[in-house]
């Protein structure tokens, strides 16, 4: 019998290149981001290269789904370490391109999908060749805290 959606990991780094940090739970903050996260503070690699139109769209928080960062390993020979593809929340047991346009819940906090996470040169050019071809259409889900909250490793993903 399938476990409910989950989140496995919380990753977040306070500035643009630098590592991601795994930590155990976070407080979402709506408009603003994860606390702690360089999007939250607006010193991320794409805060100050967004469009007009792009800033538009919000990007509070990214997840991704570990099935594929498996699938990247089984379908492509790509060993990514979850904490490398520099998403916000690993979760497991969900189809994350299916949210896109719909809340959902993530521990306490009330979440809206955006848009897909498509991975980019910058991703592959931090962590490996063929990374940007192992992703495409599932390397997450760009999404847009309505509600604050906080999310911890272990909580349930509720659609709907």
């Amino acid at each position: 019998m399938p476990s409910s959606p989950s989140v496995q990991s919380i990753f977040i780094t306070s500035s643009e290149g630098s590592p991601m940090q795994s930590v155990e739970r976070v407080e979402a903050r709506a408009g603003v981001g994860l606390i702690g996260d360089r999007y939250a503070a607006k010193t991320g690699t794409f805060s100050k290269k967004q469009s007009e139109a792009a800033r538009a769209k919000p990007r509070d928080i990214t997840l991704i789904e570990i099935e594929a960062i498996e699938a990247a390993r089984k379908d492509y020979g790509i060993e990514l370490e979850p904490i490398e593809t520099r998403r916000n929340v690993l979760v497991r047991g969900v189809a994350l391109n299916h949210l896109v346009g719909r809340e959902f819940t993530v521990g306490t906090a009330r979440i809206r999908g955006i848009e897909l996470c498509e991975p980019c040169g910058h991703l592959e050019k931090l962590t490996r060749p063929g990374v940007r071809a192992a992703l495409i259409h599932r390397g997450g889900l760009r999404a847009q805290i309505v509600s604050d909250g906080v999310i911890a490793c272990g909580d349930s993903l509720t659609a709907g």
